[in-house]
């Protein structure tokens, strides 16, 4: 089994250049089979939930062309099909915006229960409630979620029960075709919701309103082929932000908004760490020691959960008692907290709220990725920690970073990836 090795205690410092959102990918990938032509799409981030989003189009009679490692060329027009096979889709969540897609191209989809990291329950509920008011009847059978409308889908108010990232955007994909105005109130609001509305934008739909709670899409005829680039990825950005701040770093992450960062940099600030903004690019300095502070993770454009194991991973080294709430996702988010504990960290959970009690260093000890966002806050804490930190299961790590041990050996990281575990122990030897 595949492992990260990492001989902690180096001051990470230079520059890191940031890849592609993988949470826009994954969206906008599926969604260029509504378009009549081939889209070009750049900026496309090399990780395998996009490789896995790219195998689903293939399989499915798409024609799949790589100009490069980071530019994909997508014809949907050989597509003939409404159904998503099983084997691909569920290893991800993002498969279910092939049921979005798939309304707005056939008017009906057959797509498996999605995949992805076991964060505890994240019903589609609000997916199908948006589903139905665009005139889709539905059903689920062996694990597959099968929609259809029997006439076209037509425009309607849809109000979301609850702030959802995934039903706002399967909902867009759904309705830019239907017949009228459709009207998303309570929308989500982060960063690849506007990139993915931007996109269709570019192909011709009519989207409005993306990034406020509030978004009115008139539907279109037809869409067409475009060439369009993918924002920066905010979350693997804020990730190697808390990671020059674990190892008393002074990194220059470059290829970002920094207005997207806005709530990961005012929290960095409140811990006493130095984030300086350029205009494409942000500066962490960390030259003192870090000092508490309290997280809650909301909707955008508060602290997001995909950052929530990472800031507690640097808050489990800070002086004092901060208090980490979960706002977004189930308990199950703070699983990785038992790997910290075998490192020395001092972390209580109870239910949706850890209790972390700063120590003045962790161990390097065997741990486990124990999912996408858990996995990159193995890797901080084991570039964090003293002595030898093994990282097991990092196939959900390179499900969102990519070329992390690279980028991080740029930056002054001691980590290698041992694919046999005897090559690891004779290096530690």
């Amino acid at each position: 089994m595949d492992k990260y090795v990492i001989n902690g205690g180096c001051r990470l410092t230079g520059e890191v250049t940031i890849s592609g959102a993988k949470n826009a990918a994954v969206a906008i990938v599926p969604a260029t089979i509504l378009a009549d032509s081939p889209c070009l799409i750049e900026n496309i981030p090399d990780i395998s939930d996009v490789k896995a989003v790219t195998r689903i189009l293939e399989e499915m009679g798409a024609g799949i062309r790589y100009l490069d490692r980071h530019t994909l060329e997508v014809d949907p027009r050989p597509i003939d099909t409404d159904t998503v096979s099983a084997e691909c889709a569920r290893r991800i969540r993002g498969s279910y915006y092939f049921i979005g897609a798939l309304l707005g191209r056939c008017r009906s989809a057959v797509v498996p229960m999605p995949g992805g990291c076991n964060l505890g329950v994240r019903p589609i509920d609000q997916h199908l409630k948006g589903f139905a008011a665009l005139g889709c009847e539905y059903s689920l059978d062996n694990g597959m979620i099968s929609v259809k409308a029997e006439n076209d889908l037509h425009g309607a108010n849809v109000y979301m029960d609850v702030v959802t990232v995934g039903a706002t955007m399967n909902i867009i994909l759904a309705s830019v075709k239907a017949r009228g105005l459709t009207i998303i109130e309570n929308a989500a609001r982060e960063p690849h919701i506007v990139d993915l509305a931007n996109f269709l934008n570019t192909l011709g739909a009519d989207v409005r309103g993306a990034g406020t709670d509030t978004i009115k899409i008139h539907g279109v005829q037809k869409l067409r082929g475009a060439t369009y680039s993918i924002i920066p990825d905010q979350i693997e950005a804020g990730t190697y932000m808390v990671a020059a701040a674990a190892t008393g770093g002074d990194v220059t992450v470059k290829n970002v908004t920094p207005k997207h960062l806005e709530s990961i940099s005012a929290k960095l600030v409140e811990m006493g760490v130095t984030v300086e903004e350029g205009d494409d690019s942000v500066r962490v300095v960390c030259d003192k020691p870090l000092k508490k502070c309290n997280i809650k993770t909301m909707p955008h454009p508060g602290f997001p959960t995909d950052m929530q194991p990472q800031i507690t991973t640097l808050l489990s080294i800070a002086r004092g008692t901060s208090m980490v709430s979960e706002g977004i996702f189930e308990s199950n988010r703070f699983k990785y907290v038992d790997e910290l504990l075998r490192m020395g960290a001092q972390i209580t959970v109870d239910g949706k709220v850890a209790i972390v009690e700063g120590v003045d260093h962790l161990k390097g000890a065997p741990i486990r990725a124990l999912d996408l966002r858990a996995g990159a806050a193995m890797v901080i804490a084991g570039l964090a920690a003293e002595g030898v930190t093994q990282v097991e299961d990092v196939q959900y790590i390179e499900r969102g970073y990519e070329n992390i041990v690279e980028k991080l050996v740029g930056l002054g990281a001691d980590i290698y990836r041992s694919q046999k575990p005897e090559q690891a122990l004779d290096k530690i030897g």
